[in-house]
């Protein structure tokens, strides 16, 4: 009996492993369809935009918004190049985004390196106070900041924007960094040393080319996070003609009329800098968000 039962079930795995097999493509398929159907439906507000941007605001305003364009309007790109400023403002983005970059990082990556590879009395606690700087809500200092920056005659300056941007974003990227650069195996940096390394030249040179995947991926968060801020700009800038990408195009509104495909082609113009350089950099940014993955 026990034999009869053992060979019925030596039959039975084969035909429930072939069933199993079978039903495999046919959940990949509807997984497939689901991140499609997810994928189109996140896109929509993009397609409408590109839509918008192609498009009259007389023909919208008489037809509505989903109607079939009765004239294709190319030029409102142009009109937002020209009439809305907009490469003033990218230029101005520039102007604060890249010093904030290029400054959050050496200073992030000193305070990391510290951190990871020395100990001291307070390093925990230090540790824990950019931690700590990482959840404070940035409203909470509008008005200090927005104080501080008439007091220190930085009011309507790049350089109010550049130093709260390289201020707020530093405790984050010292969170991160420091726990990348604790990964590093101690024996590099004692090999170095015994070779007559200093200190710095142990940070520039051993530990800087072994971050650049870490370092990437923050650089690829904080020029987009940074690029695309608008209301420290519209706090401690006041000045039109100094204003970024994002606090300017709020120009092109008008008060009781606003020319919405123009408004529109200005804003896809002005989110160009920041696609370019994730196309560039997305190895590397994909690179640091799995570091540590395979441990």
């Amino acid at each position: 009996m026990a034999t009869t039962t053992q060979s019925v079930s030596l039959a039975a795995a084969p035909a429930a492993a072939q069933v199993k097999r079978r039903s495999r493509p046919f959940r990949s398929a509807i997984s497939l369809l689901l991140m499609i159907a997810l994928t189109l439906f996140w896109l929509i507000p993009m397609f409408g935009a590109l839509y918008t941007s192609i498009r009259t605001q007389g023909d919208i305003t008489a037809n509505g918004f989903w109607s079939l364009p009765r004239e294709i309007a190319f030029d409102n790109f142009k009109a937002a190049w020209d009439m809305g400023r907009v490469g003033t403002y990218l230029g101005n983005s520039f102007i604060i985004t890249i010093p904030s970059l290029i400054g959050t990082l050496f200073l992030s990556s000193l305070a990391a390196f510290a951190l990871a590879r020395y100990k001291f009395r307070g390093n925990l606690l230090l540790y824990f106070m950019f931690v700590a700087g990482t959840m404070l809500p940035f409203q909470i200092l509008m008005l200090p900041v927005f104080y501080l920056s008439n007091v220190l005659k930085l009011y309507n300056q790049y350089s109010a924007l550049i130093l709260i941007h390289t201020a707020f974003q530093l405790g984050f990227c010292t969170f991160v960094l420091r726990n990348f650069m604790r990964t590093v195996p101690t024996e590099i940096l004692e090999a170095a040393r015994i070779d007559g390394a200093g200190e710095f030249r142990l940070y520039w040179q051993i530990m800087m080319p072994l971050s650049l995947s870490a370092l990437a991926a923050l650089g690829t968060l904080e020029f987009t996070w940074i690029f695309n801020d608008y209301l420290w700009a519209i706090v401690l800038l006041s000045d039109a003609a100094k204003k970024p990408a994002t606090a300017g195009l709020a120009t092109l509104r008008g008060q009781y009329i606003t020319n919405w495909p123009i408004v529109v082609a200005g804003a896809l113009l002005a989110t160009l800098p920041t696609v370019l350089v994730f196309t560039f950099l997305q190895r590397y940014f994909i690179q640091g968000l799995t570091l540590g993955s395979g441990k």
